[in-house]
């Protein structure tokens, strides 16, 4: 069953990107629109171009052809001493949580607050202390460092940074990537929690077919650099297309189906 979209209002834009690297071509004509309200997946097996997709979107690598925009704005734009208007308004949170190991979870959670914003530092200090109960961490874990928390709590303090400024866009590096299957399940449960709570646009790039049954509203396939299909996890499951098929019905695809095919809707 299709879940339902708030709205229909894009919010990122991908018109015909191409991305080479040298000889390498990474993105062939890759187009693609996320709506405002919507978990938007980019999914793919390793080396399809996901997470270089992920940056160019948030404006950290600039495509060799083609057009994104960012709620309306360039890309490009990113990338400018001025563009830092843009960046308040959405959170990222990169592969394996990639926190500084020399700062406690709560100095890791501030960087934003103290980069972006001139607020004082007791008020940076409620403000960390908020999210990282909203993130479901203890209050004592604010004091340890990334070295001392377990794995799925690293991701959780990653998850509580990406958030600290109340982004409008929220951008997942796979997010569950090497996590236990039960912490990776709590790990999706946080991620539609805060999306209902903070009003947020979620775009996750993964491979874990768990997650996309779990979360997705709607998935986009990458494969040998092209956009191989793009709906719901339903309506790409079922698709007739050999490679949607290989990826979405192979043994994988099939138990991760028969563990999350049947989704309520409307999710909101």
């Amino acid at each position: 069953m299709a879940l339902a979209v708030q709205t229909e209002t894009p919010v990122i834009e991908v018109s015909h990107v191409f991305t080479r690297f040298g000889p390498a071509v990474v993105h062939q004509d890759v187009s693609l629109t996320v709506v405002k309200g919507e978990v938007f997946a980019i999914a793919g097996g390793n080396g399809c171009g996901k997470s270089t997709l992920l940056r160019e979107i948030i404006g950290l690598l600039a495509p060799t052809a083609g057009k994104i925009t960012l709620l309306g704005v360039d890309s490009r734009e990113l990338q400018r001493a001025d563009g830092g208007a843009l960046h308040r308004r959405f959170g990222v949170m990169f592969q394996h949580g990639a926190l500084f190991s020399s700062m406690t979870l709560a100095q890791n959670v501030a960087v934003p607050l103290r980069e972006h914003t001139a607020l004082s530092a007791g008020l940076i200090r409620d403000i960390v202390a908020l999210k990282i109960a909203l993130v479901g961490l203890p209050p004592d874990s604010a004091a340890k460092f990334p070295r001392e928390l377990s794995g799925g709590m690293r991701r959780r303090a990653a998850l509580a940074r990406a958030i600290v400024m109340d982004p409008e866009l929220l951008f997942l590096d796979e997010p569950t990537a090497g996590l236990d299957p039960m912490i990776a399940a709590g790990f999706d449960d946080l991620v539609l929690d805060l999306k209902r709570m903070l009003g947020l646009t979620v775009v996750m790039v993964t491979h874990d077919l768990d997650s996309l049954w779990r979360i997705a509203d709607r998935v986009a396939l990458l494969g040998d650099g092209r956009l191989l299909g793009m709906g719901t996890m339903e309506q790409l499951a079922a698709s007739d297309d050999p490679a949607l098929r290989e990826y979405f019905r192979g043994p994988r695809g099939r138990a991760a189906q028969l563990n999350h095919g049947e989704r309520e809707s409307p999710r909101d």
